[in-house]
Parts: structure tokens; sequence; C-alpha cells
């Protein structure tokens, strides 16, 4: 009897027991509650795919502006992606201070300027990896292979759906393409399979996947209809052969949920009702998702992920726990995300000033309806970029040191938590670094949810904690 108090504990004291302890809290097998009140109930991850540049976005480094062209030496062995270290490269851009933190962002970033005293930075996090893959799947999910749920799917596993019509976790991927690792930065894993992310492309011609039968003279809605009814026969009869197997009774529900958001996913993605003013505060362009992206620019940037940032806001106030919504597509030329090895101004200018202009939409837009206070909103990328230059406008990958940032739910803003060294390079403190683990723990820990996402590693971030 010891020894099994024992597992219970131990397995109860972990994120990754969490859905083995809820069944047997449900059989009355464990006393007690999993969660406590919670400060938050929902999250939007936003996702920068590629490596965003924290030296030239929201970490400004005095010291490579005075030692610009020269060469870099931290003094410690560099070890770099696909390059060698080249000389120290300011930041192409200007950094101002804004608020009542008087917190420094550089000038493609400034709408987050009105917004600093919302946000927590965090500029020393570490990551495991300098591979893209890895580094994005520790970031999703707390590990850096495949395998294990992404952060949404626990969420949606430990809070359910506040909305039976819409799914609980959603993601808004960039319009290019999918991300490195595609569906595994949103996928259930071992848990039910219905919390996984579903997909949705605001601004497509269709956004959800095969929600609506295909246009056709012989498909009308009757026969359509019949044909569904007799699916769903059909696919109780296998169920119930089949004990034990979940993955068809997530594709029934998954069916049952695409009858409902017929309805409610097209009235939640419709931003044609939102007032003037809304569409402007998210940078929509007067000619919507048609606008000219032969080239990367501001204009189309702005668009894309304010239009993404507006459709979140809406899932939101429907009910679902969960939004990803990412900035950048896996690798090809020209360049459509943060990997910016090539062209730091060139490629990360017009996509920060996208991202900043949603994002700080969308703090405000939350702030003002009374939604804040309880959505988390948590920035973040696979790692950092180097703070010496490759092949003079480039930067190389830093999985040493980099930024995250978070906003709202219980997060006390105008705070940094953790620095980075005087170059960007490493945490200032090598010995106190903050990890994807912290991040989780303290996400987890504003839902209610005093575990971690990756079993035994994670503590909260108690000082950035309102």
């Amino acid at each position: 009897m010891g020894s099994r108090r024992h597992f219970l504990g131990t397995l109860a004291g972990s994120f990754s027991g969490l859905a083995l302890s809820d069944l047997l809290a449900r059989d009355g097998v464990l006393s007690g509650t999993l969660h406590h009140p919670p400060r938050a109930k929902r999250v939007v991850q936003l996702f920068m795919a590629g490596a965003a540049s924290h030296v030239d976005l929201f970490d400004h480094k005095p010291l490579l502006e005075k030692k610009h062209g020269q060469p870099w030496d931290p003094g410690e062995t560099v070890e770099l992606f696909q390059s060698t270290p080249g000389a120290c490269f300011a930041s192409p851009w200007q950094f101002r201070r804004y608020g009542e933190s008087g917190k420094a962002v550089s000038d493609i970033v400034s709408p987050l300027g009105d917004v600093v005293d919302d946000i927590a930075f965090v500029h020393n996090v570490v990551g495991k990896t300098g591979v893209h893959s890895q580094g994005t799947l520790l970031q999703t999910t707390g590990f850096v292979f495949p395998g294990f749920p992404s952060a949404g799917s626990w969420v949606s596993y430990a809070l359910g759906s506040e909305n039976e019509n819409l799914p609980s976790f959603v993601v808004l991927p960039d319009h290019r393409g999918f991300a490195s690792n595609g569906a595994k930065n949103w996928a259930n894993a071992f848990l039910p399979a219905r919390h996984q992310g579903t997909v949705i492309r605001p601004g497509s011609a269709t956004p959800v996947a095969d929600l609506f039968a295909p246009k056709s003279e012989f498909i009308r809605p009757e026969n359509d209809r019949a044909g569904l009814d007799a699916l769903s026969r059909l696919n109780s009869l296998h169920a119930a052969a089949r004990p034990g197997d979940d993955r068809l009774e997530a594709r029934v529900r998954s069916y049952e949920l695409a009858a409902a958001m017929q309805l409610s996913a097209t009235d939640a993605l419709d931003v044609s009702r939102e007032p003037e003013h809304i569409k402007k505060l998210y940078g929509l362009a007067p000619e919507g998702p048609g606008v000219d992206d032969t080239t990367i620019n501001v204009k189309a940037e702005t668009e894309f992920f304010g239009r993404k940032c507006l459709v979140a806001r809406r899932l939101l106030e429907r009910g679902v726990r969960f939004v990803q919504v990412w900035s950048g597509n896996d690798n090809g030329f020209p360049r459509r995300n943060w990997d910016s090895h090539e062209d730091v101004k060139r490629d990360h200018g017009p996509l920060a000033a996208g991202m900043a202009h949603g994002a700080a939409a969308l703090i405000k837009d939350l702030k003002q309806r009374g939604m804040l206070d309880d959505t988390i909103i948590l920035w973040t990328t696979e790692f950092g970029r180097m703070p010496s230059g490759q092949g003079g406008a480039g930067r190389d990958h830093n999985p040493y040191c980099f930024t995250n940032w978070l906003c709202g739910g219980g997060i006390r803003g105008g705070v940094t938590c953790g620095e980075s060294d005087p170059w960007g390079y490493k945490p200032l403190d090598r010995d106190h670094p903050t990890t994807v683990h912290d991040v989780h723990a303290t996400m987890l820990h504003l839902l209610g949810i005093d575990r971690r996402l990756t079993d035994v590693h994670g503590h909260v971030l108690r000082e950035m904690v309102a």
C-alpha cells in the first residue's frame, strides 16, 4: 500500500501524469484537487518561425554599437551552426525607451512600445539545440524530439472546452506554409486525439479544410446529410468492435464538430463585421488577404499577421482555450521566415513590423474588452541569433541565449526577468538561466495547474507573477 501511495504521489506531481491522475480522481482513487484557482483561462502563443533575433528586437546591447565592425571575442570558444564568428554586428535599427518602465525596444517593433508596461521580458532563455526542427519542438512541446503533446494539447486536455461548437485548440499558420515539423508542433501524441490542434487559415478561400462539401450539381444538402448519417452508423459499429482505440472516436467527434463549425467557425472568421477602427487597429489592408505579396513588405506582413491576431481574439471570446499564431514558414528562398542568415535588415524589417503591429493591437484589444486579465500571451521563437555578423549582413543561430515575453493572465507587466550578457551571447548569470520548462511551468501555474509539462523540469518564474 505504501509503494502504491508513493507511485500515485510521484505521478500526480508531474504534468505528464495529469491524464492518469485525472482518471483516477474520477474513479475515487485520488482525493483532493489537481488545480488551484486560476488567474487565466486561455492562451495565445505567438511563434516566430526561423529564430527571431533578440538583439535586433527587444534586447538592447550598447556594447555591440560601440564595438561594431571590430573582431568579436567573447573570451571563449564559440560554436556556430553554419559559419565562423564574424565581426561585432550592431543592430541596423535604433532602440528607444518606452513606458513608465523605460524598456528599450527596437524601432522595428515600436508599436509594442505602447504596451511595454503590460509585458514581462525574459532575456536569458536558453535552448538545447541550434537545429530548427528540434528547437521548435522544444518550444511547442518541451522536448527536442517528436512523440510528445503540444502545450496547446495539454491545456485543451486539462481545461476542456468552453464551446462545444469550436475546437479548444486552434492553429493559425503562416499563409505561406507550415513551420519546421509541420503538424508535429500541435500534435496530441499520447493524449486523446481530439486534443490536437485544428488548423484554420484566415483569409484563404477555404479557411477550414473539408468543412463544406465541394461545389457540385450532384451533391445536394439532403443527400450530403444522408451520406453523413450512414457514415456515422458505420463508424459507430466499427468503434464498438474496437474498444480502447480512441482514433475513430476522435474522427467521429471531428465530424460532429465540423457540422457545428459550419456556423460557429464561419462566424468567428468573419472579420468584415468588425468596426473600421478595429480593422485599422490590427492593420488590415483595404484589399485584404489579396494584398501584394510578390516581395516581402511591411503592408502585407501587417495584414497577414494582424488578421490572424484579430481572428485569435474572436476565437478566444467564443471559448477557444489555446491559439497558436505563426509568423514564418519552413525554409525557402526568398526568405519568408525569421532565419536571417543572409540579410537581417531585409527579412526582419517587414516581419517584425507586421508582428509588432498585430501583437500590440491584440494586447490593446483584449485589454479594452476586459479579457487581458485572464488571457496569457506568450511570444517565443526556437532560439535567438548571434551578436556577430554572418557574411556581413546576416546572423547565425544562437541557442545559448534568446528572448521570450509574456503578457496578461496574471503576468506582472513592466518587468525584465533575467538578463543576457553584454553581447547578448549567453545569460548574464550562467548558473541561473531560464528554460522553456520554466516558461511552461509559469503558464500552467497561472492556468491553475501546478504541474510541469515535461515531467521533472521547470519552475514557476515567481518574479513575473503579479
